[in-house]
C-alpha cells in the first residue's frame, strides 16, 4: 500500500510539523556554521592578534577543515543511520556540533581552530545526512519536496542569521561571541528534540520492530497501519541495507550522478559563502557592504528555494534542479558585467537560488529517491561526496584571491561549475529505478512506487 499523500488526522499533522520544525532549526545551525566563518574571515586576515598570521591560502584551507569533518560525519551517519535509527542519530549530532562550536570559540591559535572546526563538522555532517531521511519518512508524499526544502532552507536561513548577527554584534561580542551563538542548541534545541521527536515508524517497520512502530503511531497519530507487513514476514530484513544497496546494479549510476550534482552544489555554496564578502570588498565595496551581498545571497536562496520546491512537488525535481543550476550560471555571469548596484543585488539573489537553493532541492530529490533501507545512506552519500565539493570551493577561492585573479574570473569559474551541475542533473535516469526485491516489500517496491 502506498504512503499517505496527505494528512490522515490532526494528530498526524501536529506530529509531522513538530518533526519538520525541529529538523529545520537544527539545520539552521549548519548554515550558521557555514557562513559565520566567512563573516569573521576579514577580521582574522587583518588582525594577527586573534589567532596568528593568516594568509588567504591558509584561510581557504581552514574553511575546508569543517567540510572534511562534515564529510566524515555524513559517512558515519550513512553507515549507522539505517541501522540505529533516525532519532538517536539526530540527538547525538545536535549535542556533538553544539559542543564543538563552543570549543571553537575558545581556540587560542590557528592549528587548534582548524582541528576544532573539523571536529564540529562531524556533528553537522551527520545531522545533514539524517534529517533528509527523517523528513522523507514522516511527510505525506504530496509535501515531501516542500518539507525537505523547508528543512534544508535552514542552511541559507542560518547564513542570513550569521550575516545579520555579524553586522549587528561583531563589534560588541567579537568573532568568539559569534561562535558561542552556535553552541546554543545544546541547551535549547536538544532538550526539546529529546521530548518531541519520535523515532520514524517507517524505519521501525523496516527493521521488523512492529510493536514499537504501532506504539509510536498510537501516540502521535502517524498512520503506521498504512505500511502493513505481509503474513510470515514480521521479522524479515532487506538483503541489502545502507551503502551496499547504493552499490547495486540498479542504483550505482544514479548514485554517482546524484553525488556529482551535490559536489557541484556544495562547491558553489561553500565557495561563495566563504569568499563572496572578500571578493566584493576587493571589487570596491566596504566591509559592511560586502557582508550585505552575503545576506542577499542567502535570502535569495530561502525564497527561491521554497518556490522551486513547490514547483518540484508538481513537476518533479529533476527539471527544476537543472533549471536552477542554469539560473546560477546566468546570474554569476551577470556579476561580471558591471551593472548598477540594484542589478548586482538582484543577480546575487538569483545566484543564491541557483546555488544554495539548488542544494536544498538536491537533498530533497535524493531523500525521496531511495527506499527506506538505503535512504540514510543515499542522503549521506549525497552530503558526504558533496562535501568534497565544499572542501574544494573555499580552497579554489583562496587560491584565486591569493594569486590576484580578478573577481570576474572567479565568477566565470563558478558559473562553469553550475553549468556542469545542470548537465549531471539531466543525465540522471528519468524513470527512478524500482527498489530491489527484498524480503521486506513494505519498505521497498511499494515505497519506491509511492515516491
Amino acid at each position: 500500500m502506498n504512503a499517505p499523500t496527505t494528512w490522515t488526522s490532526p494528530e498526524h499533522r501536529k506530529s509531522v510539523l513538530w518533526v519538520v520544525t525541529l529538523a529545520a532549526i537544527a539545520i539552521v545551525f549548519d548554515g550558521y556554521d557555514l557562513v559565520v566563518y566567512g563573516t569573521v574571515l576579514p577580521t582574522l586576515l587583518d588582525d594577527p592578534s586573534q589567532l596568528g598570521e593568516l594568509s588567504p591560502g591558509t584561510a581557504g584551507a581552514l574553511g575546508s577543515y569543517a567540510l572534511i569533518g562534515m564529510m566524515i560525519g555524513a559517512f558515519i551517519a550513512g553507515t549507522f543511520g539505517d541501522r540505529v535509527g533516525r532519532r538517536r542519530m539526530m540527538l547525538m549530532n545536535i549535542a556533538w556540533f553544539s559542543i564543538g562550536m563552543g570549543a571553537t570559540a575558545l581556540a587560542p591559535n590557528v592549528a587548534t581552530f582548524g582541528v576544532l572546526r573539523c571536529l564540529t563538522g562531524i556533528g553537522i555532517g551527520g545531522l545533514v545526512a539524517t534529517v533528509g531521511a527523517l523528513v522523507a519518512e514522516f511527510a505525506p508524499t504530496s509535501k515531501r519536496n516542500l518539507f525537505n526544502a523547508i528543512v534544508y532552507s535552514g542552511v541559507p536561513f542560518g547564513g542570513v542569521l550569521a550575516a545579520v548577527l555579524a553586522l549587528l554584534l561583531a563589534d560588541h561580542i567579537g568573532w568568539r561571541g559569534l561562535f558561542w551563538v552556535g553552541a546554543l542548541p545544546l541547551v535549547t534545541l536538544l532538550p526539546l528534540a529529546w521530548l518531541k521527536m519520535p523515532e520514524s515508524p517507517q524505519w521501525l517497520v523496516s527493521r521488523g520492530r512492529l510493536d514499537e512502530a504501532s506504539a509510536i503511531g498510537t501516540r502521535t497519530g502517524i498512520p503506521v497501519d498504512l505500511y502493513p507487513q505481509p503474513a510470515g514476514q514480521a521479522t524479515a530484513q532487506p538483503d541489502k541495507v545502507g551503502f551496499a544497496a547504493l552499490a547495486s546494479r540498479r542504483f550505482a549510476l544514479p548514485t554517482l550522478l546524484l553525488g556529482t550534482m551535490s559536489f557541484a552544489g556544495l562547491l558553489l555554496t561553500y565557495g561563495l559563502n566563504t569568499w563572496l564578502p572578500q571578493i566584493m570588498e576587493s571589487a570596491g565595496f566596504n566591509a559592511k557592504g560586502s557582508l550585505s551581498f552575503l545576506l542577499v545571497l542567502n535570502g535569495g536562496a530561502i525564497v527561491g528555494g521554497l518556490i522551486a520546491a513547490r514547483l518540484a512537488d508538481g513537476r518533479g525535481p529533476q527539471r527544476i534542479v537543472a533549471t536552477s543550476f542554469c539560473l546560477a550560471t546566468f546570474a554569476l555571469i551577470c556579476l561580471t558585467l558591471g551593472f548598477p548596484l540594484p542589478v548586482l543585488l538582484a543577480a546575487v539573489a538569483v545566484a543564491g537560488t541557483g546555488t544554495i537553493g539548488t542544494q536544498v532541492l538536491i537533498y530533497g530529490y535524493v531523500s525521496n529517491f531511495y527506499p527506506t533501507s538505503a535512504r540514510a545512506a543515499g542522503v549521506a552519500w549525497c552530503a558526504g561526496f558533496g562535501r568534497l565539493g565544499g572542501i574544494v570551493g573555499p580552497v579554489i577561492g583562496g587560491l584565486l584571491i591569493g594569486a590576484g585573479i580578478s573577481s570576474s574570473a572567479a565568477f566565470y569559474i563558478f558559473a562553469a561549475i553550475a553549468l556542469a551541475g545542470a548537465a549531471a542533473t539531466m543525465l540522471v535516469p528519468q524513470d527512478k529505478p524500482k527498489a530491489e526485491v527484498t524480503a521486506n516489500p513494505v519498505t521497498e517496491a511499494p515505497l519506491a512506487a509511492a515516491e
